[in-house]
């Protein structure tokens, strides 16, 4: 029999034929069998690797050229968007303004859901075009479904004022092939409880993303080695974490790299320089700046030595 619904061919809502038992099952059984639903989440996304790749080098053009990472989405898909967005700060150093999510139904949606909203196709293109979207930008469209109207509606905004578009969607299938610049999807199969996309889905994109925004702020030197240089402390855990770097990349001691840390005015990377080079604050500023913000080249050192003999790893490879 024919159905007028757009939803039931979608992976999204399809139903899980492991999971036909769940209300009877034990919590215990119940526990292993989304234990075995996630364990294909990473297959999936491995599955997509040279995609989010290709997407981490989109981001990172836009990162050098001072644009915007934008993120749109409903429900779960833009709670999501809205995490990426909240850390990069502390994180990476990032200005607020730099890394924006932008969810259907606003703020009030963050916290309570509200249906019908991810709906509204012409919010979706209103909420984007409130940015003020430049070239330099590039937008990253998250929907689960591949069909949500809000987001869509932000999509054809931003290829309006001729953005990058990354779409992360879990449906594969997705016609939007043609219209954004890269799709990413890894292929979850059905939820264990059909329909519920904060699952395996959700799971799938919450790995997709930290990639796209953990290694495009790598690939634009918001690192040194694995270190987070470009932490912000705003908490005595992260003051401790910039004094520990400090003293592993330099050798000098705690307590010495705290009134370093206080004479660079918290500036990780700026500290670094100062006590490896002799400069100060002002001149370290202007060579890491020359050195496109890399400690690596300001400095002209590998870290990763250094970071082998304190883990007692010098011979292995």
């Amino acid at each position: 029999m024919s159905t007028p619904s757009k939803w039931e061919t979608l992976p999204t809502e399809a139903i899980n034929p492991a999971s036909l038992h769940l209300d009877k099952a034990s919590a215990a059984d119940i526990v292993d069998l989304m234990i075995a639903e996630d364990k294909k989440v990473v297959a999936a996304v491995q599955r997509e690797r040279e995609r989010i790749a290709h997407g981490v080098e989109i981001i990172a053009q836009a990162v050098r050229k001072n644009g915007r990472i934008i993120f749109i989405g409903a429900g779960t898909s833009g709670r999501l968007g809205i995490v990426e967005a909240a850390e990069m700060p502390p994180t990476f150093g990032t200005a607020p303004s730099r890394v924006i999510a932008v969810m259907a139904g606003g703020k009030d949606a963050v916290f309570k859901a509200r249906e019908g909203v991810e709906d509204d196709y012409e919010e979706g293109a209103r909420a984007v075009a409130r940015l003020r979207p430049t070239m330099r930008d590039v937008v990253v469209g998250v929907s689960a479904s591949g069909i949500t109207p809000f987001v869509r509606g932000g999509l054809t905004r931003a290829r309006k004022a001729g953005l990058k578009i990354i779409f992360v969607t879990c449906w594969p299938g997705t016609e939007l092939q043609n219209f954004v610049d890269l799709i990413i999807a890894p292929s979850v199969g059905p939820e264990v409880l059909t329909g519920s996309t904060r699952l395996k889905a959700g799971t799938a994109t919450k790995l997709v993303l930290n990639m796209l925004t953990t290694a495009s702020m790598v690939r634009t030197g918001k690192t040194y080695g694995n270190l987070m240089v470009d932490v912000q402390v705003g908490s005595e855990k992260l003051r401790d974490r910039a004094r520990r770097i400090l003293c592993m990349v330099t050798g000098i001691d705690y307590e010495a790299a705290g009134k370093l840390h206080r004479r660079a005015k918290g500036n990780v990377k700026a500290a670094i320089v100062m006590q490896k080079t002799g400069l100060t604050l002002a001149k370290a500023v202007a060579r890491l700046k020359a050195s496109d913000d890399s400690v690596r080249l300001a400095i002209g050192e590998d870290i990763e030595p250094r970071l082998r003999s304190l883990l007692h790893l010098a011979d292995k490879p």
